[in-house]
Order: C-alpha cells, then sequence, then structure tokens
C-alpha cells in the first residue's frame, strides 16, 4: 500500500481531474493496488481441484469452476467493489477503518474516549456534503438504538477490528502462497526429488530478502512495480489468447451460469468446498478499498475495469481450455498453472511470476504497516515505533517490530504447510472474513450516512453478504486443513486491540474521575512554598479539559513549576487528515496573569507526526498567536475557572502565514548570552514587537542560550498587556522546555471480576511495559524529562 501523495501533484485528488492525472493515476494503482489480485491465477486451479473434485472427461468441472471464476470476479470486484464500495470513501480514504470512521460520525458512537465537538467542526469531518434532512424513520432509529446502547457500539467495535485482524492475517498468508505457488514452477524442470530440496528454501530465501527489504523502504525501486504487474499481465492474458486460440476456441460457453449448475449437481458437497479454492480468484480486491486514498475512484476504477478485469478472465479461460484437453494428469501439480505455459516460454515466465508476487506481497505488508498504524492512532493497537522511510513520498512507513513478527509467521507458514492446497485453505478464509465485514458495515453506511432506504441496505446485504456466507462456509469446513490459521491469528491480535482499548478507556476514566479542581491549582503560591521557575512546562495528558491528577502528585512531592505553564494533549480524531490550520486548539486554564494553557494538537488516523523541534516550534508559535488574537471579552474570569472550555482553532505556523512566526538561533560563541528586551513599549498604537538583544559577557560558560524572536504581523493592534506576556513567553522559551511525563501503573481495583483482574494487571500491563512511549517523546533529552510515577486502580 504505497502512498504516492509526495509524488502526485496535488494530492489528494482534485474533483477535476485532467485525463492526463487519472491515467498516470490508474497506471500507479497497477503496481500498488493489484498485485495481488493479478497473481491469483497462479493457485486459483490447483487449490480448487486438491482433492475435492476430479478433473474428468466431461469436462463439467473445468467448466464449472470457470464459470464459478468468471462470476466471482464479476459480482464480487466488479459490481460490488468498482460500482459500490469505493464510493463509501471517507474523504478520500478507504478500508475498514475508514468504514468505522464514517460510522463513528454519522452515529456518534466514537470509541476513543476525549472526542470533543469541537472535533465535529473539522473541515473533514462533515465533507462528505450528506444533508441528513431526509432520514427515514427507521433510519433515525437506527442511528438512534444504536447511540444509547452501549453494547451495540462494542460489538459494531469488534466488528472492525475483527476485519482488520483478517487484514493482518492476510499480510502473513498472501507473501507465503503467492511466492510459493511462483516458485513451483520449478517443479516441471526437475524430478520430484530434487524439487522437494529445493522449492520450500527458495520461497524462504525470497521471503526473508523480502522482508529485509522493508527497513530501506520500497520508494527506490517503487517505479519497477508498475512495469512488472504489467508485463505479468500481458503475459497471463497472451499466454491465456493463445491457448483459448489453440485447445479450445468454445471454452467462451463456460461462462453461462449453466455450468455453475451442472457442476454443483456433479459434484455436491466436493463441489461446495472446492469453493474455498475458487474464492482465492478474488484475493486482493479488498486493496481496491484500502488502497484508495493513494489514488483516486476513477484511475483505480479505470485501471481494473480495462486492465486488470479482462486480463484474470483470458487468463482463467485460457487454463481452462488447455486443461479441457488435457484429462491425464502425470502429477498433482499438472492442474496448476505453468502446465498451460508453452514450454519455451516457461523460465522467462517464472522470473516474471516470481517478481510479480513480490510485488504483490509488498503491497500487502505495506498495507499492513498502513493498518496497524491506523490501529495505533484510535487507540486499538500498542504504540510502536513507526520509521518514515521516505522523506519524498508521504505514508511510506516500516515498523520494525511488526515487520520481523511477519516474517516469523510467514516462514512458519511455509515451512509448516509446504503446499498450497493448505495455504489456499488459510488465505480463503482471511479473504472472505474481510469482505464478510466490508459488506455488514456497508449496509450500516447505506443507511447512517448515506440515508438511503433500510430495504436497499438489508437488499446489499443480502445479496452479497448470501454469496460470502456460501464461500466463508466452504472455506471455514476445512478448519483442520489449514483454515485455523487466519483465525488463530485473528484472536490473538483481535485480543491485544480489545485488551489494549479496553485498559486505555479505564485509564482515561480514572483520569476524569481524579482530575483536580482548578481553584486548587490557582491557589498555589509563595505562602504555600510553590515557586514558579524560569521556562516552559510541557504536561502531557490525555484530558480535554480539567488538570490531570498526575501534575498534583507531582506539586506535592517537588513544590515549584514552570513561569509558562502548558497542558498538552495530543490526541487523534475519527477523519483520516486534520488541516495544519485546523491543527490546535489553545485555551486558557485560569486567569491570565497564571500563565496557564490549554493546548490540544488533533491528528487524522493517516496523518504523520512532525519532528520534535518542529513540533516544539508550532506549539509555541500557536500559543503566541492565541495571545495577540485573544479578544479581551473571551479571557476567562476567575468565577468561570471551572469551565475553561473557550478554546480557539490554531493552525500550525507554516500553514497560518498571517500569524506569529518564531524565529530561533543559537549563538556562535558559548561565552555570550542574549537578554531580550522588548522596544517601542511606550508607543500604544505600536502594531509589532520589535525585538533587541544586547550581548552580555558571563561567567557561566557552559550554558547556551537561544535567541527567540517571535515576527508579529502589523495588524490588529496588540495591547499592552499581550506584548508583556508575548514578552514573558519569548523568555520562558528561551530558558528552555522542560516534559512532564506521567509514568502510570494501571491495576485493577479490589473486588474486580477475575477476567478484569486478567486483563488489567496482566494483559494491559504486559502490553504497556512492551510498547513504546508517546511519538514525541522519544526523542526527548534526558535532561528536558520529568517522569511522575502514579498507581491507577481502575
Amino acid at each position: 500500500m504505497m502512498d504516492l501523495q509526495g509524488v502526485i501533484p496535488g494530492s489528494p485528488m482534485k474533483k477535476k481531474e485532467s485525463w492526463k492525472t487519472v491515467l498516470s493515476l490508474a497506471y500507479q494503482s497497477l503496481g500498488v493496488v493489484y498485485g495481488d489480485l493479478s497473481t491469483s491465477p497462479l493457485y486459483v486451479y490447483k487449490s480448487a481441484f486438491a482433492e475435492d473434485i476430479q478433473h474428468s472427461d466431461t469436462n463439467e468441472e473445468v467448466y464449472g469452476v470457470l464459470s464459478f471464476v468468471f462470476w466471482t470476479l464479476t459480482l464480487m470486484p466488479l459490481v460490488k467493489y468498482v460500482f459500490i464500495v469505493l464510493r463509501a470513501d471517507d474523504n478520500g480514504e478507504g478500508g475498514t477503518f475508514a468504514l468505522y470512521s464514517l460510522l463513528c460520525r454519522h452515529a456518534r458512537v466514537c470509541s476513543l474516549p476525549n472526542c470533543q465537538l469541537a472535533d465535529e467542526e473539522l473541515s473533514e469531518y462533515k465533507k462528505d456534503g450528506i444533508v441528513p434532512d431526509n432520514r427515514s424513520f427507521l433510519g433515525s432509529s437506527l442511528k438512534s438504538t444504536l447511540e444509547k446502547h452501549k453494547i451495540l457500539q462494542r460489538v459494531l467495535l469488534v466488528l472492525a477490528l475483527i476485519g482488520t485482524c483478517m487484514v493482518i492475517g492476510d499480510g502473513v498468508l498472501t507473501p507465503a502462497i503467492s511466492v510459493f505457488s511462483a516458485v513451483s514452477g520449478l517443479e516441471l524442470s526437475m524430478s520430484k526429488e530434487q524439487h522437494r530440496y529445493v522449492e520450500v528454501p527458495a520461497a524462504c530465501a525470497i521471503l526473508i530478502f523480502l522482508f529485509a527489504l522493508q527497513h530501506y523502504g520500497t520508494h527506490r525501486v517503487g517505479f519497477l512495480f508498475a512495469p512488472v504487474v504489467i508485463t505479468w499481465l500481458l503475459c497471463i492474458s497472451a499466454i491465456g489468447v493463445y491457448n483459448i486460440f489453440y485447445w479450445n476456441p468454445h471454452v467462451y460457453q463456460a461462462l453461462s451460469p449453466y455450468y455453475m449448475y451442472k457442476f454443483l449437481k456433479k459434484t455436491q458437497k466436493g463441489g461446495w468446498m472446492s469453493l474455498g479454492g475458487i474464492l482465492l480468484c478474488i484475493t486482493g480486491s479488498e486493496a481496491m478499498f484500502a488502497d484508495l486514498g493513494h489514488f483516486s475512484q476513477l484511475s483505480i476504477k479505470i485501471a481494473f475495469t480495462f486492465v486488470v478485469y479482462p486480463s484474470l478472465i483470458l487468463a482463467y479461460m485460457g487454463q481452462a481450455a488447455y486443461l479441457s484437453k488435457h484429462h491425464i494428469l502425470e502429477t498433482d501439480y499438472r492442474i496448476g498453472f505453468y502446465v498451460s505455459v508453452p514450454e519455451k516460454i516457461r523460465w522467462p515466465v517464472l522470473v516474471i511470476a516470481i517478481l510479480a508476487a513480490v510485488v504483490g506481497s509488498q503491497a500487502i505488508i505495506t498495507g499492513t504497516f498502513s493498518i496497524i498504524k491506523q490501529c495505533s492512532a484510535l487507540g486499538c493497537f500498542p504504540r510502536v515505533k513507526i520509521i518514515h522511510t521516505s522523506s519524498k513520498i508521504h505514508g511510506q512507513i516500516y515498523i520494525p517490530e511488526i515487520n520481523w513478527t511477519l516474517m516469523l509467521l510467514c516462514l512458519a507458514v511455509t515451512i509448516g504447510f509446504r503446499d498450497t492446497k493448505r495455504m489456499g485453505n488459510a488465505s480463503g478464509l482471511a479473504v472472505i472474513t474481510v469482505m464478510l465485514v466490508t459488506t455488514s458495515l456497508m449496509s450500516l453506511v447505506i443507511v447512517l450516512c448515506w440515508h438511503k432506504s433500510v430495504f436497499l441496505a438489508i437488499l446489499f446485504l443480502f445479496f452479497f453478504g448470501s454469496i460470502e456466507a456460501l464461500y466463508f462456509s466452504a472455506s471455514l469446513i476445512k478448519f483442520l486443513e489449514g483454515a485455523w490459521v487466519p483465525i488463530a491469528l485473528a484472536f490473538i491480535f483481535s485480543a491485544i486491540m480489545y485488551i489494549w482499548h479496553y485498559g486505555t478507556l479505564k485509564k482515561y476514566e480514572f483520569d476524569v474521575q481524579n482530575k483536580v479542581s482548578i481553584n486548587w491549582l490557582l491557589a498555589l503560591g509563595p505562602t504555600l512554598g510553590i515557586v514558579r521557575v524560569q521556562g516552559i512546562g510541557l504536561i502531557h495528558t490525555e484530558l480535554v479539559s480539567g488538570i490531570p491528577a498526575i501534575f498534583s502528585h507531582f506539586v506535592t512531592n517537588l513544590p515549584a513549576f514552570h513561569q509558562v505553564l502548558v497542558f498538552l494533549c495530543i490526541k487523534s480524531v475519527p477523519v483520516p487528515h486534520v488541516s495544519p490550520m485546523e491543527r490546535f486548539l489553545v485555551g486558557r486554564v485560569g486567569p491570565k496573569e497564571k500563565r496557564l494553557y490549554r493546548c490540544i494538537a488533533r491528528y487524522g488516523y493517516r496523518d504523520i507526526h512532525k519532528d520534535d523541534l518542529e513540533f516544539e516550534k508550532d506549539l509555541v508559535c500557536s500559543i503566541a498567536e492565541f495571545i495577540r488574537s485573544e479578544r479581551p471579552e473571551c479571557i476567562i474570569g476567575v468565577e468561570d475557572v471551572e469551565n475553561d472550555e473557550k478554546m480557539t482553532v490554531i493552525g500550525t505556523s507554516s500553514s497560518n502565514l498571517e500569524g506569529v512566526r518564531m524565529c530561533e538561533d543559537g549563538e556562535e560563541s558559548s561565552e555570550m548570552v542574549e537578554d531580550i528586551k522588548m522596544c517601542k513599549d511606550d508607543d500604544p498604537d505600536s502594531s509589532e514587537i520589535v525585538c533587541t538583544s544586547e550581548l552580555m559577557e558571563t561567567k557561566s560558560p557552559e550554558r547556551l542560550r537561544k535567541r527567540v524572536r517571535f515576527v508579529v504581523p502589523e495588524t490588529p493592534l496588540i495591547d499592552r498587556d499581550a506584548k508583556e506576556e508575548l514578552q514573558e513567553l519569548m523568555e520562558a522559551r528561551e530558558a528552555g522546555m522542560a516534559f512532564i511525563l506521567g509514568h502510570s501503573y494501571v491495576r485493577a481495583k479490589k473486588g474486580s471480576s477475575l477476567m478484569k483482574r486478567v486483563v488489567i494487571n496482566l494483559g494491559y500491563d504486559f502490553l504497556r511495559r512492551n510498547s513504546r512511549g508517546p511519538t514525541y517523546a522519544l526523542s526527548i533529552p534526558h535532561a528536558s524529562t520529568l517522569e511522575v510515577g502514579m498507581v491507577y486502580l481502575v
């Protein structure tokens, strides 16, 4: 799942695109979206005929399989995804979490605990343009029912998590079956004894190389992906046309649905079980929706409808035409793909197939990284280390822990199964489960987001759900023959996600219940032995209002805090992206003279967090802009201090060109420090702050201070109090920033149930101790960090 935003001008895509842009995107999508789907001919026929049915002289089995493949490809990827599901984008983003995010916003069932009404004013929150006035009575009833019952909201979350976990499971199974099937063509060029010792080691070597490559990123070789997939599609379609005309020109008759009926009538239970292999023809279809954010709807539709779909149909027809004239199978493999390839070009096709399998596997691995990042952003997965492998291409990420876990699982599947039959059974169940989840969520989107008739949603659910349920049952019946793998993986990952989400929610509830009164904070002063020290103190909290208990714990043990105190909340919102113009919510905590601020930094689930230095700069600038633009009537008085919800939306310094900007310069000589003074104080009409510096020698050469200067627009006029406040902020920034981070120990309360004690004391505690800290805190100098330990009884 490559993100091409950095290389495509004007991304995200505008509504009106030139044909040149659309075709360019369609070309690039072939290498990113369709690698997995394009390699499915390698193993579909072999999986379908694996012991469940026999290839008889009447050709009813081959024609029946071809008919099923044709109609499955037509109804699922073409009709369902191209014409319906792709329209359910979340501001241009797709995938399971995009559907869940849409439902969260329209039905207010957000899983994030610190949601605010202010988040609903974000530009992307309501960009779908749906007017809810025409919602039907049944639709309104469904919405209110979903909002009232917590159990239904949990079911919706679990459904989204199951779909997500199956995508992760597909990240394990797809590389294994794709690479193994591509390498299996070596069987036709060597004896069975030799092949036994070559196939598995060769597949494992390619997989190890593939996962080791992730650390360096794929942007250097990404330009090769589309040509490889196009070459592969041209190759299989050309071979398909050759086999059709050379072996059986009448094979097109098998496209009739009548052959599906004949196939099931003759094969009965065996034919039904073979559907688990046939459904592999649509593996990778979900990528069309999941990768929507990197391209546009039109480009993905064009690439599939006019290139991928006809190429796959020709390839499957060609294989059926060849098999219809070859009934004597020398080995079990002879029903596979390579036997239909003319012998003279078999080796070049083998090389292209391996390259195409690597490209398809690469797409699903990158997609797994992306979905893990989304889960983590929405509080459903422990924090992991995210490395951006490209400074130019937005969204190219690498997660070391997930990468090596996927590799070990992938190698275990390859070595453990050693055949495409059981791999196919496992992969098929993962694929069809994701599609069932998508169908279920889409039926809710039709009612709650599109405000269409409930009967239309039921029709959609019944039609596509019944087809997918048929394939699901055929896959599930092979539980002992490999289908247990995605179920086991989904159970493990679902347990991790739900335990983390539950623990995070309980921790937030504890914070809310134990937050400190603002009046207590305002009462702190010199009479109580509290000292205000130079600098800016950043107190990280998940709370969007009130004072966290961890701060009172800090002050109790160390009776001092900084002259400028900022309660910082970095949170995710259920939209894919937050505009830089709407990044920060800034407000006061208490009276103006206390210099206490609250700053909430908002990110979408696909946004990339900036590096720490740039974030610090944006944070200080947002507070400075808030001070400059604050109206006197908006200043919170002592009587309102308990309701410090008057927040102002402030953009980042790079997006707000008319706002306050900050310049920082390090001194060349460590023997000099700068004393920043404010000029033009006596001129009430002065509209900008002019800072001069006087160099003074100091006897403390060890300390190096930065020169900090705010560049303020000429209008509007700034009053004297605001100037003084900006001056204090500059001085505090020069003195340095200290990060006060909480180190929480979460424990279940006495009297809690056994299940809760196991989940919190063992499960959540284990995940917390083995997860990363907050992203912005990873590269903070230890000298600037204060950790405050606290026990949470939830």
